[in-house]
């Protein structure tokens, strides 16, 4: 599993979201950002894709010459580091691997020589776009409506999200088939 190395951004900003859910006050700011940050990963796990660049980390095994990092859109790796068994690490230039990013920002990364390494670290930053304004509409308005709904269901008393959600994040929505990209 990939880790980021610092939080995402969000799509949306709070006062945008005060303004959705017809909040005046600003007593509510911690509930609404944590609800906005929920309601970010929430959309995120549906698309399978990260929204705003971030840098991440993640470790795999090298069962094969080539490792992919389980997140998308990858648009660039930094590092590749190589695992030995017995806790070491060997940092890799960029002659000892190739790393190639695909169109749909799937990254598949070719280690030359692996030694007796049995897993990689690949740094990485991923991300559909640089800032909020780069995120399509329909993700934000779905982001919004799943803040909403989160906040009115805050008490237990709310059903299934609104299927309009669902509907607005289809068109993004990456599936694959091993849990992999």
């Amino acid at each position: 599993m990939a880790e980021s190395l610092l939080p995402g951004a969000s799509a949306v900003g709070l006062n945008e979201a005060r303004g959705w859910l017809r909040l005046g006050a600003t007593i509510d700011d911690a509930v609404v950002a944590g609800l906005i940050r929920a309601a970010t990963n929430i959309c995120e796990a549906f698309i399978g894709q990260w929204l705003i660049v971030r840098a991440a980390e993640e470790i795999v095994p090298l069962d094969c010459g080539t490792v992919r990092p389980g997140v998308r859109p990858v648009v660039a790796i930094d590092a590749v580091a190589l695992l030995l068994p017995g806790g070491g690490e060997t940092v890799l230039d960029e002659a000892g691997y190739r790393a190639q990013i695909a169109r749909d920002g799937t990254a598949s990364i070719a280690i030359h020589e692996r030694g007796d390494a049995d897993r990689a670290r690949i740094a990485f930053r991923a991300g559909m776009a640089a800032g909020a304004n780069g995120i399509p509409e329909a993700i934000r308005q779905g982001i919004l409506r799943m803040t909403q709904h989160l906040h009115e269901a805050r008490d237990g008393s709310g059903g299934a999200p609104p299927a309009a959600i669902a509907a607005l994040w289809q068109p993004w929505r990456r599936l694959t088939l091993g849990g992999r990209p």
